[in-house]
């Protein structure tokens, strides 16, 4: 997958080895008007009770699995465009107006949120390994100690057209049905339409619900991270629907930096200098560094400040770079990443994700997970350039699908005769964007940290909170934090955004100590500017 160009890696950013759920079968647009497409255009919802145990404290809640139907603009206000899929955890006897609510989603682009719901702050919580295979059903699924209830409520929202959300094309007859369809995905398929859809749908909750009173917050993870950035801009901006708080997990808001397919890329060296900290983390958990230092936070201090120095200054120079300089920082990359030096001549000092993950155990016929390198499974193609699946995906998949599947239904009673899809069907992803200021022009690249820049100047009390994993080569830590360093915003902006790494993944909460540390720490931001009186 990492062949392609960049505006096609980015479906890969979580969980990308699943394929559509649709596979094999008519795609809806292909299918006749019937009694099931006619209720999309109506809300559905199912109400449920429950507890949970957060670290010892008891919390009885109201579980709302349930429908908003979007609309369109102008003239088309009342036209159904998209019926969206949620599932709200809302505290008893808690006070709307002192209550924060948080929105979650994940990525993909066109990902379920059923990572997050089942992984990390739903109420239940599956159980998987923490870095092998977890063997088949049947899987576990047991109180969350670590559920954000105890900080917020909340409210776990699928993209449009995956889980049970589903783009609404209702004319009776087939090829105007066909029609609207096209229209639909070309209007809501793409950077800004996705933003837009998701705003809509938080302005609509927030009237449902009567929560326009409510402290708010966005928890978006991975291509859900891009998605915080225009949608905190769009809510800021354009709907006066000012937010507490962006909660970021694996962020990546510059796709520019994407270390999967840089080649395509040829001249912007960034992503091989911010990934080059993960490679170093991934050599030295899985022992291949060959002088591994004494531990993990010595090491990365040493190889961030190589990557922006040295490395950086013999990537610029290019062809211009002498034999034995390049021979000397090929010998530096060796020590680590514990890829020979002949190797990183041989790639011009330049290795891609899937390169690296493909490389680093090699001589096991072993390759390396993206989604998170502390994983491993037997490599596909030995002879390969580049990794060919994602070993941690295969790993925890069908675990977090059965589980939410028997969820959804038994204990949340929703979704009888439908099917819940991990991944909506997008055949094409618009990565233009029109980013605030730009007038008509649209950026190629996706670059929303004008976005995010945009809303923190409108609204300077907005704090960001930035999360990630030492071992995330889907979306590198220290990419990360370079964007955050380089937001168009005033210094004095930059005290808003706060900074916590974990030695974890991409799905930071697959590894459960970091699952702890995580709730721990976005339960402390959330108290810390709710602007409620504790």
């Amino acid at each position: 997958m990492r062949k392609l160009p960049l505006a096609a890696a980015v479906a890969a950013l979580l969980l990308s080895t699943a394929v559509a759920a649709d596979t094999g079968k008519k795609h809806d647009k292909e299918q006749p008007a019937d009694a099931a497409d006619a209720a999309l255009v109506k809300p559905q919802s199912s109400t449920s009770e429950g507890s949970v145990s957060v670290e010892g404290k008891r919390i009885g809640y109201q579980a709302v699995a349930g429908t908003l139907v979007l609309h369109g603009s102008g003239d088309k206000e009342h036209v159904p465009t998209v019926s969206m899929f949620y599932v709200a955890y809302l505290r008893k006897g808690a006070k709307a107006g002192e209550r924060p609510v948080t929105f979650i989603y994940n990525g993909g682009p066109g990902s379920a949120t059923v990572w997050l719901h089942m992984g990390a702050f739903g109420p239940k919580r599956v159980v998987t390994a923490d870095d092998t295979h977890t063997p088949a059903a049947p899987y576990q699924l047991v109180n969350n100690d670590y559920s954000l209830l105890d900080a917020s409520d909340l409210v776990f929202i699928d993209a449009p057209g995956a889980g049970f959300s589903r783009l609404i094309a209702d004319d009776k007859d087939p090829a105007k049905r066909a029609e609207q369809m096209k229209d639909r995905e070309k209007a809501i398929y793409g950077v800004d339409g996705d933003g837009h859809a998701f705003a809509q749908f938080i302005t609509e909750f927030l009237s449902k619900y009567g929560r326009w009173n409510s402290p708010k917050y966005l928890f978006g993870e991975s291509y859900g991270t891009t998605r915080s950035a225009v949608v905190s801009n769009i809510l800021t901006n354009e709907d006066s629907v000012d937010l507490n708080g962006v909660i970021l997990l694996s962020q990546i808001l510059s796709f520019d930096n994407s270390i999967d397919g840089p080649e395509t890329n040829p001249g912007v060296d960034q992503p091989y200098e911010l990934a080059l900290p993960t490679y170093a983390a991934t050599a030295y958990y899985h022992h291949k560094l060959p002088s591994p230092p004494a531990d993990l936070d010595t090491l990365l201090g040493e190889v961030e400040s190589f990557a922006t120095g040295e490395y950086a200054q013999a990537l610029m120079a290019g062809s211009q770079l002498d034999a034995a300089r390049k021979q000397a920082v090929a010998q530096k990359l060796y020590q680590y990443t514990g890829l020979p030096a002949a190797y990183w001549m041989k790639a011009d000092l330049r290795v891609s994700g899937g390169m690296f993950e493909h490389e680093l155990q090699a001589n096991d016929d072993t390759t390396t997970g993206r989604l998170d390198t502390r994983f491993s499974g037997p490599a596909l193609d030995p002879l390969s350039k580049e990794s060919e699946y994602d070993p941690q995906s295969s790993a925890i998949s069908s675990a977090y699908i059965a589980a939410f599947n028997d969820y959804v239904g038994k204990d949340l009673k929703f979704g009888d005769g439908q099917r819940y899809r991990e991944y909506a069907d997008i055949r094409h992803w618009d990565m233009s964007h029109k980013a605030p200021g730009s007038h008509e022009a649209l950026q190629q690249s996706t670059n929303v940290m004008p976005d995010l820049a945009m809303a923190m100047k409108t609204d300077p009390n907005l704090k960001v909170m930035l999360n990630g994993g030492y071992y995330d080569l889907a979306t590198p830590f220290y990419a990360a934090e370079y964007e955050m360093h380089h937001l168009p915003i005033p210094d004095s902006l930059q005290q808003n955004i706060s900074y916590h790494w974990y030695p974890s993944g991409h799905m930071v909460y697959a590894h459960e100590p970091s699952l702890k540390q995580l709730h721990d720490n976005v339960a402390r931001f959330i108290e810390s500017t709710d602007n409620v009186k504790h």
